[in-house]
This record gives C-alpha cells, structure tokens and sequence, in this order.
C-alpha cells in the first residue's frame, strides 16, 4: 500500500508540473495533500469517535401499525446561525410531536393531525448543526423547526449535495480510482481546452506505463 501511494504521489506530481489551468492545478494540489496525509498517517490510528445521537422533544412511542405522510411542501430561510423550516398545517398538538435531531440529519413526527400522523426529515443536511440547541415551535397554523448551525455561515441548500469532481479517497479502497474518476469529471465537465490540457498531461504522465484512460471519452 505504502509503494502505491508513492507512486501515485509521484504520478500527480508530475501532472501537476504540467498543468496549466488554475481549477486544474487546485484540484490536483488538493489530492496531493490527501495522499501525503493517508502516507504519514500510522495504521495503528484510532478511529475517530462519532458522537451518539441526541433526541430532543416530547418522545411518543408510536405503535408498529402508524403510517406517515411525508411533508414534502414547506418552505424555509436562514440567519448566519440558524435554519428555520416552516411547515404550514392547521391542529398539530405539541404534546403529540416526536422530534429527533443528530449532527447531520433531523427527523420530526407529527401525531394525530386531523386523524392523520405526518413526517418531516432530511437524511443528510447541506452542514452539521447542534442538537440539543434545536427545537420545534407550534403555531396556530403552522410548526416552526429551528436547527442552530454548528458553524456560521450560508447555506446553499437544506440537503447535502456531494461535489462529482471531489474524488472518493476510500482508505480501504485504491486511492488512484477516484483521482481517475475526478479526472474523467473535469474531461467532461470542461471546454476544449480543459479537456486538450487534461488529455495531453495525462497521456504524457501515463506514457510508457499504460494505455490512456480518457481515451474512450475523446
């Protein structure tokens, strides 16, 4: 593993001395550093703790026969420190609302609403927030659901968007997969002369060794 990552350091080096392009150089820089970091870095490291989940609110214990419909309509805007989400619904009892916030993701019930029970959540936020700062406010006509931001800021988007051109450097995995991977992005994703550029270094850096990876792409 230690061999391939030197390699592979070697390789990205010489990619980046022939580079020309500011957003190429950027990214190439970038993987440079990870795989220095992934080489410095001991096996015998421990892995990081993930902090256990926080549960906020009033819990209900819902039978296993409750079904909910997903709120999939509500708005929402932002400060530097907080989101707040609007959700327009008339009857909610808030002794009947089962909340649960985490780091990266909060989910909230909604009981007995008019007969019906209904459900908002996001899986995965656009940045992490602070759960035991988080709440849900009720309203005559509609639920108010503040998440307090972990770090101030703007959002651009409730959910979390991953980024195509950051390459996947699985440490259980071989790092050079996902720099090819950003490679054929940026080939894509680039005007002619991104692609001349990022088609030339890479047929140069590769030549000798193996055939050229974009040449399917040309």
């Amino acid at each position: 593993m230690a061999e391939d990552l030197a390699l592979d350091l070697e390789e990205l080096r010489h990619l980046h001395s022939i580079a020309k392009r500011p957003r190429t150089l950027s990214l190439l820089s970038s993987e440079i550093c990870n795989l220095e970091k992934l080489s410095s870095e001991a096996p015998s490291a421990r892995a990081a703790q993930i902090p256990a989940p926080i549960s906020t609110g009033t819990r209900v214990s819902p039978s296993p026969a409750l079904t909910y419909a997903t709120l999939a309509s509500f708005s929402w805007d932002q400060d530097n420190d907080k989101v707040k989400i609007y959700v327009s619904m008339e009857g909610i009892n808030e002794d009947k609302i089962e909340s649960e916030f985490k780091p990266t993701s909060f989910d909230v019930k909604f009981h007995d609403v008019q007969g019906k029970n209904y459900r908002s959540a996001i899986s995965k936020l656009h940045n992490e927030i602070v759960p035991e700062k988080c709440k849900v406010v009720v309203k005559p006509k509609r639920a108010i659901i503040t998440l307090v931001k972990a770090s101030k800021g703007n959002w651009l988007d409730l959910q979390f968007k991953e980024d195509k051109l950051k390459p996947n450097l699985d440490k259980e995995k071989d790092p050079m997969a996902g720099i090819m991977n950003m490679m054929k992005n940026m080939y894509e994703d680039g005007d002619d002369e991104m692609k001349k550029t990022i088609a030339k270094a890479w047929t140069d850096a590769r030549s000798g060794k193996a055939a050229d990876p974009l040449s399917s792409y040309r």
